[in-house]
């Protein structure tokens, strides 16, 4: 069949139709487990019974007014987020490289406000922000970036969990308005921070008066053991992006602030046509119920420590099998060389698995995992991993 779909992804030779909690199932019937969540956007899993229920529910009511008026489940939404957050106030937009467009903007708007005219943000290498003009250039990917030229300036790059590199770069330069950081960086490799990274990043923040945001899209919502990444440090960021998990799978995204932070975007300074629509709120409503009724945070840094466990276990003897890292169940198994070749292995096993920053197999299973299927991720990978390390000379 002819595809008149942009060839913007090179997609896996399959077609899934339906799902079922950590399982999907494609058009010939065969179920896959999905260690991928989405890309980290199921992390209740697919068909959650509250998700489908709330938007069935919504969409017999209402699915769309704009934001011209009151919204009540954003409200709702809302109140939920800051409370579980400790932040102050919400923007509601359709997706990550949304929420960090309002970040970007934010930042730019508060160094105006303090009289400067080229404010810069220091964002890291490896990073990824997003793909919208603004989020490609503070993102850290070469690769990505190629063929857009001319980025947007105002972005100031250096290494990441380098505190060194961050003073440097604001002593030599005055503009600088804020820190765009992921508290662990999920497209970079799943690269996990020195623990008080944050907590130095807060102090630095603090001394030289500007803000310090956190993409938290791929970490946050439950998926390290915390509601968000930033509370196993007890800090507080004056900005905070969400998105992925948030809608389960419907598209909504967050930009939160705090503070100084939190007065900057006021009346027509910023928008969205569809951002916080009855319908996205009904499902993040629901994920952040279903989160706490089903003690799924708390439980997602078990899991995540025991999976880690065991892939160190049976791949200890492993020789190029370099590092296995985790925060909860985000999860990098790092390899010494370009490992691609496993996501087509592993999808021949009916396992879905993604391999990022080029060697580094990230997986980001759904926070409902069990035991079983726990199990069953580990041998399958296992073997995957020392059947196609075996014929590396």
């Amino acid at each position: 069949m002819t595809s008149h779909i942009m060839p913007t992804y090179n997609r896996l030779p399959v077609t899934f139709e339906r799902g079922e909690g950590v399982w999907l199932i494609d058009t010939n019937n065969q179920r896959y487990l999905d260690a991928l969540s989405g890309i980290a956007v199921c992390n209740l899993g697919h068909v959650h019974p509250a998700v489908t229920k709330a938007i069935c529910a919504q969409s017999e009511k209402l699915l769309h007014t704009s934001n011209l008026y009151n919204i009540a489940n954003q409200e709702v939404l809302a109140d939920k987020l800051i409370k579980k957050s400790g932040m102050s106030n919400v923007f509601f937009c359709n997706s990550g490289a949304e929420a960090n467009e309002a970040a970007i903007k934010l930042a730019r708007k508060y160094g105006h406000e303090k009289g400067i005219s080229n404010p810069a943000i220091i964002v890291m290498e490896k990073s990824f922000h997003g793909r919208t003009l603004a989020t490609l250039s503070a993102t850290g990917n070469v690769k990505v970036q190629q063929g857009f030229a001319p980025l947007v300036d105002g972005f100031i790059r250096v290494p990441y969990n380098n505190i060194t590199a961050i003073k440097n770069a604001l002593d030599l330069n005055k503009n600088i308005v804020a820190i765009l950081v992921e508290p662990i960086q999920g497209e970079g490799g799943i690269n996990i921070p020195a623990p008080d990274y944050l907590n130095q990043l807060r102090s630095i923040c603090d001394e030289y008066k500007i803000l310090m945001m956190l993409d938290e899209i791929q970490a946050g919502i439950g998926r390290t053991g915390q509601f968000l990444a930033y509370q196993h440090n007890k800090i507080l960021p004056d900005v905070c992006t969400l998105a992925k998990a948030l809608g389960n799978g419907v598209p909504i995204g967050a930009c939160l602030a705090t503070g100084k932070a939190a007065e900057i975007l006021t009346a027509g300074a910023h928008g969205s046509t569809f951002g916080g629509n009855p319908l996205a709120c009904a499902a993040g409503i629901a994920v952040l119920d279903s989160l706490d009724a089903e003690n799924l945070i708390a439980l997602a840094q078990i899991k995540g420590d025991s999976l880690q466990a065991r892939f160190t276990e049976q791949l200890k003897a492993n020789p190029h099998v370099i590092n296995i890292r985790n925060k909860g169940l985000m999860i990098g198994i790092e390899l010494d060389q370009p490992c691609a070749e496993l996501v087509n292995l592993a999808l021949a096993q009916h396992l879905l698995i993604n391999v990022t920053n080029e060697t580094t197999i990230r997986l980001l299973p759904p926070l409902i995992i069990n035991e079983q299927e726990s199990l069953h991720l580990v041998n399958t990978l296992v073997a995957i991993i020392t059947d196609y390390t075996a014929k590396i000379h």
